[in-house]
C-alpha cells in the first residue's frame, strides 16, 4: 500500500489544521495572500498537472441548515455548482469556469457578479479520459419556472475537451437526452461511455416483449426510478443497458483489467446495503467483489455503505464510506485490499488465514462520520494521481467549533470566534460545530508534504476534484469467459451449477455427494433437491403508469412481485446445466420432489448476458461470511466430476457415459441436450441402471391438469418459449382452486355420496343457506373480506390470524372465553384504584377474551405452511382432495411470497 495511504503523520494533520484555522481568524481568508504564509515551496511537477474541480455554494435549506444527502436519491438537484479547470495545480493560478457557457450567454456571464451569480445548475461525477484531454461529467440544467416535476430537466452526460475548449452534451437530441436521469459517466477503453441511468433501455424492451406497456421501474423501496448501468457510443448513440438490478447500480469505473467496478444497492427481500460488484462491459460475469458483511465500523454507530469508488495504483480500491443519509456533507475514505479479501475480516479462500482488516483509512485515521464532531474533519472527495508519485488530491474540511466563551466585535457587529476542534470539545455540551469549510489540497506521500491548491472560502465548498494527467489504458473491454454465438442469437445464456449441495466449499449433503450421486446408495426419489426454480422480478411502475393500492402486494411487500420462468432438473450429484433468458433479473430456488422450496429464498439478482456461459460452484446462505459470489475468491468445488472418460458414473445407467471432469449435468446435457426451464415439474429417472434396479416411475405435475384457470397464457400453454412467464395472481389462479367441484358419486354416476369441494365445508352457510361456523374456523368464500375489502375472504382467512367464532342464537359471533390468572383463579374487572367492579347483583364481573386462530399459510413459503399441506399428505384428513398439480401451484405461489397480485396491471386501480 502506498505511503500516501499509510503514513499520514500528525504533523501533516496539524499543518492542515493550522492553515484552516488561519482562515477563521484572518480577514483576508480565502485570498491568495494567505497561501504565501506557508513555508512549503511549490512543487514544479505538481504545477504542471491541470486539475478540474466542482465548486459550489454550501447546500443549505431555507433555515440555513445543511440539506440531508441520501445515497438512495442520486438525482437530487442542488443548484449552485460549476465545473472549473486550472492549467496547473496551484492556488495562485487563475481558474476558468467551463460550464456556465452551457446555459448562459457571454453577456450574461460577463455581467454576473458575486452579488448576482449565475448558478442555477448542478454538476457532479467528474472523470478524465485516459489521454487526459477530455473531462466527462453529469450536469443538470436550471429549473424551469412553473413547470411540473416531470417537465423539469434531467441529469445529462456532458464532455469537455480542454485541447479544443469544446463543451458538448454527449446525447445531442433534446428528446433522447431527457429520457432518463444519466449520472456517473466514465470512459471504456474502446472509447464508449459507461454510465448509470434510469432509462432502463433493456428492461423496457423486455416489458414490450412480455405484452406490457413500457415504463421505468421503481427501486425496491418504491421511492425512485432504479438507475442501472448502461453503455453508449461516444456520440451518444447505441445506448444499451448492461446491468439489471432492481435498485440502483451507481458510480461505474473501469479497472486496469478491463472489468467495470460499481456500487450496487442490494435491496431485494430483507437486504438493504450498498456493496461493490464487478462485471464485463457486455454485462456478463456479474459478481460481488467486496463488502456484503463489512458495513459495521468502529468509526460510526451507523451502517456504512461503499460508494464513489476508484482504483488505486497499488491495485487496491479507494472507496468513500458513509451512511445512507447524512445531515453532514462528506465522510471518510478507505483503501480496500479486495485482491486478498472479500470482506473486511474475511480473506478469499486461498488466503483463509487472513483476518483483516481489509479496509484501512485512506488518509486521516480520526474521521468520525456519525454526525458528531470529527476531529479529523471530513472529506468530500479523494482522487489518486496515477503517476507513481503517490500523490492525491482531496477536498477536506477541518473540524471547527465556535468558542463558547469568546466573541469578536467587528465594526458594529459581534461575531463568534472559531477554534479548531480538540479532545476537550468532544464532551462539552456547550460546543457548537462551525460551518464546514472545504478546501482543496494535494498530498505527496513520498515527500510527506501538503500543498493547498484551492483556498477554502466561507459558504463555498469543493465537492470533487480530478487531476488531468495521462493514464495507461486499461485492458480491452472484457466479455464473457465462455461464449456461445448460438445462444446469443436466441437471447439466451447457459448456467452450469457444479453442485447445489456445495455451500462455500462445504458439502452439505447427508452422506456426501458421492453417496448422493450413487442410485444404489441414495434412491433417486430420496434426494432432498430435485429441481431448480428460476424466478424473475417484476418491475413496479409509478402511479402515473399504474396507480394501485399497496394491498396488491398481499400480506407482505418484502418480495414485491415475482414471476416464474420455469423449472429445470437437478442431477444426483447436485449439478444442473440449463439455459435462461438473457438480460433479466433472475433468482434461483432449490425445490424438492413436491415442488416446495428447500432453504431460504435467493435474495440477490443474477443476470446473464446473451451468449454467456456461466459456471457456479454452488450455493450460499445470507448468514455465512465465507467467500461466495466471486468465483476466484471461493473455495474449490466439492464436485470434482467424472474420474475418467468414456465410462459411466458409479452404479449409474451406462448409456450416460462421462468425460473426464464432467458433472452429471454436463454429461446429461451433452447426450440428451441442455434443459430450458419448463412450467411443469417433470421427473424422469435417467440415472438408475436397469441392470441393477428398476428405475423410479416418471411423473409430471402439469398445469394442463388443472380444472381452474392456468397461470400461463394460452399460447405458452401450447408452446413454452423464453418470453413465457408463470404469473400467479391470487384471485385468478389460487382462489378458483377452492371452488373446483370435487364430488364423489355412487356407482350410478348420479348420486353424490361425498362432496369434497373446498367451499362446501369452508363457508359461513350450509346447503340450506343457514348460518354456520366454517369447518376448522376457515372461510374460503370468494366474497370480499369484511376485515379488508381489498382481499377475497379466502385470502384474508388463509394468510392472516383471525378470531375464533361460534354460532349463538343463529348468528356467528366471536367466541369469548373466561380469563384465569397463573394460579388458575378467575380474573375480574377492576377500577382505576384496583377495586373490584360489581354487577347489579353485587357479584364481581369476570373478564372474557377472544380466541386467536393462527393463519394457515405463510408468506415464508410452502414448507412454513405445514398446517395446510399436511392435510393432503398420506394419512391426512384431506388426502387426495387436491391434485399434485394444484398443490404444486399453491406451493410455488407461497414460495415466491404469496402476493395477492404478481402483475401490477392486473391489480385494480386505486
Amino acid at each position: 500500500m502506498p505511503r500516501s495511504f499509510n503514513h499520514i503523520t500528525t504533523g501533516l494533520i496539524r499543518k492542515a489544521v493550522f492553515l484552516t484555522v488561519m482562515c477563521a481568524f484572518v480577514s483576508s481568508c480565502g485570498s491568495d495572500d494567505l497561501l504565501v504564509t506557508s513555508s512549503q515551496e511549490p512543487d514544479p511537477v505538481v504545477l504542471d498537472i491541470p486539475i478540474a474541480y466542482v465548486k459550489r455554494a454550501l447546500p443549505l435549506d431555507e433555515d440555513g441548515l445543511l440539506i440531508t444527502d441520501d445515497l438512495r436519491q442520486p438525482f437530487e438537484f442542488l443548484p449552485g455548482a460549476a465545473l472549473y479547470i486550472k492549467p496547473r495545480a496551484s492556488a495562485s493560478v487563475e481558474e476558468t469556469n467551463i460550464t456556465d457557457r452551457a446555459f448562459y450567454t457571454p453577456e450574461q456571464i460577463e455581467q454576473a457578479t458575486e452579488q448576482t451569480p449565475l448558478g442555477g445548475y448542478d454538476v457532479k461525477d467528474v472523470d478524465v479520459s485516459y489521454d487526459s484531454e477530455r473531462l466527462i461529467f453529469a450536469m443538470r440544467a436550471p429549473e424551469i419556472e412553473d413547470a411540473d416535476d416531470d417537465e423539469q430537466p434531467t441529469w445529462n452526460i456532458w464532455e469537455y475537451n480542454r485541447i479544443t475548449d469544446e463543451l458538448r452534451r454527449v446525447i445531442s437530441s433534446d428528446i433522447q437526452a431527457e429520457e432518463g436521469q444519466d449520472t456517473g459517466p466514465t470512459y471504456l477503453p474502446d472509447g464508449r461511455i459507461v454510465f448509470s441511468s434510469t432509462r432502463q433501455a433493456g428492461n423496457q424492451a423486455i416489458l414490450l416483449d412480455e405484452g406490457k406497456p413500457q415504463y421505468q421501474g421503481l427501486d425496491e423501496g418504491l421511492d425512485e426510478y432504479a438507475s442501472v448501468i448502461h453503455v453508449m457510443d461516444s456520440d451518444g448513440t447505441n445506448i444499451q443497458q448492461i446491468s439489471f438490478n432492481q435498485s440502483h447500480d451507481l458510480d461505474p469505473v473501469v479497472l486496469t483489467n478491463g472489468k467495470i467496478l460499481f456500487s450496487r444497492w442490494d435491496q431485494a427481500g430483507n437486504n438493504n446495503s450498498i456493496n461493490l460488484y464487478q462485471m464485463n462491459s457486455d454485462g456478463s460475469g456479474l459478481e460481488i467483489l467486496y463488502g456484503r458483511h463489512s458495513h459495521v465500523s468502529e468509526r460510526s454507530d451507523q451502517l456504512l455503505q461503499f460508494v464513489k469508488v476508484r482504483e488505486l495504483q497499488d491495485g487496491n480500491i479507494l472507496s468513500a464510506i458513509r451512511p445512507f443519509d447524512s445531515d453532514a456533507i462528506g465522510g471518510d475514505f478507505v483503501s480496500i485490499d479486495y485482491l486478498n479479501y472479500i470482506d473486511n475480516s474475511q480473506g478469499i479462500a486461498s488466503q483463509s488465514s487472513l483476518s483483516g482488516p481489509a479496509q484501512t483509512p485512506a488518509l486521516f485515521d480520526n474521521i468520525v462520520i456519525d454526525g458528531s464532531l470529527s476531529l479529523g474533519g471530513r472529506f468530500a472527495s479523494v482522487y489518486p494521481l496515477w503517476d507513481g508519485s503517490e500523490r492525491v488530491i482531496f477536498s477536506w474540511s477541518q473540524c471547527r467549533v465556535y468558542d463558547p466563551e469568546q466573541e469578536v466585535v467587528v465594526g458594529e457587529s459581534v461575531e463568534r470566534k472559531i477554534l479548531p476542534c480538540d479532545d476537550s470539545h468532544l464532551d462539552n455540551p456547550d460546543i457548537e460545530e462551525a460551518p464546514l469549510l472545504f478546501g482543496l489540497w494535494m498530498y505527496d506521500g513520498i515527500e510527506n508534504t501538503q500543498l493547498p491548491i484551492g483556498v477554502p472560502v466561507e459558504g463555498e465548498m469543493y465537492t470533487e476534484a480530478v487531476a488531468m494527467g495521462e493514464r495507461a489504458y486499461p485492458a480491452s473491454a472484457q466479455i464473457a469467459d465462455e461464449y456461445e454465438q448460438a445462444l446469443a442469437d436466441e437471447n439466451l445464456a447457459k448456467v452450469h451449477i457444479r453442485s447445489v449441495y456445495d455451500f462455500a466449499g462445504v458439502d452439505t449433503s447427508a452422506q456426501g455427494i458421492a453417496a448422493m450421486a450413487d442410485p444404489t446408495q441414495t434412491p433417486v426419489l430420496a434426494r432432498p433437491v430435485q429441481f431448480l426454480r428460476v424466478v424473475k422480478s417484476v418491475s413496479i411502475p409509478d402511479d402515473e403508469v399504474k396507480d394501485f393500492n399497496a394491498s396488491a402486494f398481499g400480506r407482505s411487500r418484502t418480495q414485491l412481485m415475482r414471476e416464474i420462468i420455469g423449472y429445470v432438473p437437478v442431477q444426483p450429484d447436485g449439478s444442473a446445466v440449463f439455459e435462461v433468458p438473457a438480460n433479466l433479473p433472475l433468482a434461483l430456488s432449490l425445490v424438492d420432489i413436491d415442488g416446495k422450496r428447500v432453504g431460504a429464498r435467493h435474495q440477490n439478482w443474477l443476470q446473464f448476458a446473451p451468449g454467456e456461459v456461466k459456471t457456479c460452484n454452488g450455493c450460499h446462505t445470507q448468514q455465512s461470511t465465507l467467500p461466495h459470489g466471486r468465483l476466484s475468491a471461493e473455495a474449490a468445488s466439492i464436485n470434482f466430476g467424472a474420474t475418467a472418460t468414456g465410462v459411466p458414473f458409479p452404479n449409474t445407467n451406462p448409456v450416460l457415459f462421462a468425460d473426464l471432469g464432467e458433472t452429471m449435468a454436463q454429461t446429461a446435457a451433452r447426450i440428451n441436450g441442455v434443459d430450458y426451464p419448463q412450467p411443469d415439474l417433470e421427473f424422469n429417472d435417467i440415472w438408475t441402471d436397469p441392470a441393477i434396479a428398476t428405475p423410479a416411475d416418471s411423473f409430471t405435475y402439469s398445469y394442463a391438469d388443472l380444472s381452474s384457470p392456468l397461470p400461463i397464457s394460452t399460447a405458452c400453454a401450447t408452446n413454452w418459449t423464453s418470453l413465457c412467464r408463470i404469473q400467479i395472481n391470487y384471485p385468478e389462479s389460487i382462489h378458483p382452486i377452492f371452488e373446483v367441484t370435487r364430488q364423489v358419486f355412487a356407482d350410478d354416476g348420479l348420486t353424490v355420496i361425498e362432496d369434497n369441494t373446498c367451499v362446501s365445508c369452508h363457508s359461513p352457510t350450509d346447503e340450506a343457506e343457514m348460518s354456520r361456523v366454517p369447518i376448522a374456523q376457515l372461510d374460503l368464500s370468494g366474497t370480499a373480506s369484511t376485515e379488508n375489502p381489498d382481499y377475497l375472504t379466502s385470502y384474508r382467512e388463509l394468510m392472516f390470524a383471525d378470531l375464533e367464532q361460534e354460532l349463538l342464537e343463529g348468528a356467528i359471533v366471536d367466541r369469548l372465553v373466561q380469563v384465569f390468572d397463573g394460579n388458575g383463579d378467575p380474573v375480574y374487572e377492576r377500577d382505576e384504584d384496583g377495586e373490584l367492579i360489581l354487577d347489579a347483583e353485587g357479584n364481581p364481573i369476570p373478564i372474557y377474551q377472544t380466541v386467536t386462530v393462527a393463519n394457515t399459510l405463510s408468506t415464508n413459503g410452502a414448507r412454513s405452511s405445514t398446517a395446510f399441506f399436511s392435510l393432503f399428505e398420506a394419512g391426512g384428513s384431506h388426502q387426495g382432495w387436491l391434485t399434485q398439480s394444484e398443490l404444486k401451484l399453491i406451493a410455488e405461489w407461497l414460495d415466491i411470497g404469496a402476493q395477492y397480485y404478481n402483475n401490477p396491471f392486473a391489480a385494480p386501480a386505486d
